[in-house]
């Protein structure tokens, strides 16, 4: 059997098949219960320091 045949059998149908997994699994992990409050803090991460600047260099340790 040659290479190409080899390969392209293999991506129709076991490749196929991993990746959906793959697919389902990063669809399962977002979706999970709890998630949505990580997902929101890290969504505010923007507006944490909407009332003032952000620290920056040696000043931000003391503040």
């Amino acid at each position: 059997m040659e290479t190409y045949s080899l390969l392209r059998e293999f991506a129709d149908s076991w490749m196929l098949l991993a990746l959906f997994a793959f697919f389902v699994g990063v669809v399962l992990f977002v979706l999970r219960p709890g998630s949505s409050k990580v997902y929101r803090d890290v969504a505010d991460i923007p507006f944490r320091h909407d009332d003032k600047p952000a620290p920056v260099g040696r000043d931000a340790k003391e503040a």
